[in-house]
């Protein structure tokens, strides 16, 4: 993956692991993304979309030639 996306995917990891959904409730962090999406805080829900962007944004040839703007703002989530 992309370094653009690096700091979005770690903030969303993170936050998944931190969230009641895998703490409280001891499920997968995957299984909470997949299944339990609605139990996440709005934090993670938000930072999943991003991630999802970030990801689209690289495949797309028109922000290749501009940057990935929706990446660069990740670094301030550190």
């Amino acid at each position: 993956m992309s370094s653009s996306c690096e700091a979005l995917l770690s903030a969303l990891k993170t936050c998944i692991l931190e969230s009641d959904c895998v703490q409280n409730q001891g499920r997968l962090p995957s299984e909470c993304l997949k299944q339990h999406m609605d139990e996440l805080p709005e934090t993670c829900q938000n930072l999943r979309k991003a991630t999802f962007e970030c990801k689209r944004n690289m495949l797309d040839m028109r922000k290749r030639f501009r940057g990935n703007t929706v990446g660069m703002n990740a670094e301030k989530l550190k």
